[in-house]
């Protein structure tokens, strides 16, 4: 028993301490482990497990919507960068240089991709000529290098993982609606499999993405109250396109610009899986993203048979992703294990059980305990399964709106920000003078004009001018 309450000691509790929670668990759940390069993480079998799940996922949906795969050079030639004034400029400060190549100087320095627009710019100019060749639906699965002053795992991180798409259209329409379609994407994919609701909106001209038309965002609540920024979409206009001489000639036999669109999720979205469904003894994986679902835990397995039964049950349980934990550990800490790591369910059977014909079903996110019969074994874990994953959702919403407060006055929207953690919704002027002024009185930034707006007042929360657009603010990683 000592060394099972070890483990679980291990974990700083999330209400004493969230961030170092947050550390505790990505580290003894062994989903990273810190190199030997500041700011940059090794992904653990089961971090990178979860990683290929919404890969596999996103991949499918990605390529339901006509969607193509590329991949382009990590290298970027710093005249190409230079090429969009805005994008440079916005990305300058994060940008790693290569500026030797087999010990000699290079002639001209190559960026490390901090993303890969200007590639994909210079790629479109080259392959776009007639109407024909439109629209282009590309993405790539591949890692950028930021260089971060400050970085957590998953959440930011000098190296990190993720999926770009950049799409190329003959009109604004076009561009504008596949912008908004990859954000739905997204927020589906969130809610569906990873039972995390999302509010879907567009962010500010101050918080959008460098050299875009217009940003869209997916922001979700973590437990501790912080927003983070799951994912988002960018409608680029015609202003790449200009920059780069990416033309095309239209039915008409006119040379017209493309428009064009980029959208992006990255492992920093493991970090809100864990932050949002986690606990004190680990993590808690919703079982649709869950590597193993099911672990089945022998008890008393040196007893005949009782081994040979759990691989039966394993073996039964075919549709499912399952493992039996056959090591000579205590069941305690197998169970202990098991919590750490967020499986879904787990399967106790033992010799009582055997005798009984039954099996003890446990579900990690509730602990709820569920005697069921071996004959519908196969019957239950599906239905245990689908109930933990609605549920799971159906807690994250209940968590994000709760914790959403309104304000009328900057006295509330201040009172609420010092002592309320969570998101707080409150009428803008959509000057970025109040928007810098909430900022410095309350360390919120505006996270999103939400698609469904609401008329909570009629003027600015900050200056008293008339309010053009609802916003949700809130502090956020």
């Amino acid at each position: 028993m000592a060394k099972e309450k070890k483990l679980v000691e291990a974990i700083t509790s999330m209400e004493v301490d969230f961030a170092q929670w947050y550390t505790d668990v990505v580290k003894k759940a062994e989903l990273i482990e810190y190199s030997s390069i500041r700011g940059c993480m090794i992904l653990r079998p089961l971090g990178y497990a979860i990683w290929e799940n919404i890969q596999r996922q996103l991949d499918a949906d990605f390529k339901a919507t006509g969607v193509e795969n590329v991949y382009m050079p990590m290298f970027i030639p710093e005249s190409l960068l230079q090429k969009e004034k805005d994008h440079v400029e916005g990305f300058a400060p994060e940008v790693a240089w290569v500026t030797h190549g087999g010990g000699e100087k290079l002639q001209e320095r190559l960026c490390v991709r901090p993303t890969s627009e200007t590639l994909f710019c210079d790629f479109y100019s080259n392959i776009i000529h007639s109407y024909r060749d439109l629209p282009k639906l590309y993405n790539q699965w591949c890692s950028v290098v930021r260089w971060e002053k400050t970085t957590r795992p998953f959440l930011r991180s000098m190296e990190f993982l993720w999926q770009e798409g950049h799409t190329a259209h003959a009109t604004a329409e076009e561009a504008e609606e596949r912008t908004i379609q990859m954000l739905n994407v997204y927020a589906d994919f969130c809610e569906r499999v990873l039972a995390i609701p999302m509010i879907k909106g567009r962010k500010s001209e101050k918080e959008k993405f460098a050299g875009a038309h217009a940003t869209y965002t997916i922001e979700a609540l973590m437990h501790d109250g912080k927003a983070l920024q799951s994912g988002t979409s960018h409608n680029f206009g015609d202003g790449f396109a200009r920059a780069f001489g990416i033309q095309y000639t239209d039915q008409n036999n006119k040379l017209q610009y493309v428009h064009q669109t980029s959208w992006g999720v990255s492992t920093r979205i493991i970090g809100a899986i864990i932050m949002v469904h986690g606990d004190d003894s680990g993590l808690v994986l919703p079982p649709r993203i869950a590597p193993t679902q099911v672990m089945v835990i022998p008890i008393n397995q040196k007893k005949e048979g009782v081994l040979d039964k759990a691989y039966e049950i394993k073996d039964r349980l075919g549709e499912f992703k399952v493992k039996v934990d056959d090591s000579d550990k205590s069941p305690g800490w197998k169970f202990s294990e098991q919590e750490m790591r967020g499986i879904p369910l787990r399967i106790e059977i033992g010799p009582k059980d055997m005798e009984a014909n039954q099996a003890v079903i446990v579900r990690r996110d509730t602990r709820e305990k569920l005697v069921v019969s071996l004959d519908e074994i196969e019957k239950k874990v599906g239905e245990v399964l689908e109930t933990m994953q609605r549920e799971m959702l159906e807690r994250a919403k209940a968590h994000r709106d709760a914790h959403t407060y309104t304000a009328t006055t900057m006295a509330e929207f201040e009172e609420i920000a010092a002592n309320k953690p969570g998101f707080i919704k409150a009428m803008w002027c959509q000057d970025e003078a109040c928007e810098n002024e909430i900022k410095e009185k309350t360390a919120c930034t505006s996270r999103c004009m939400p698609f469904e707006q609401e008329q909570i007042a009629e003027t600015c929360v900050c200056c008293g001018k008339p309010a053009t657009a609802l916003t949700y603010w809130g502090k956020a990683y």
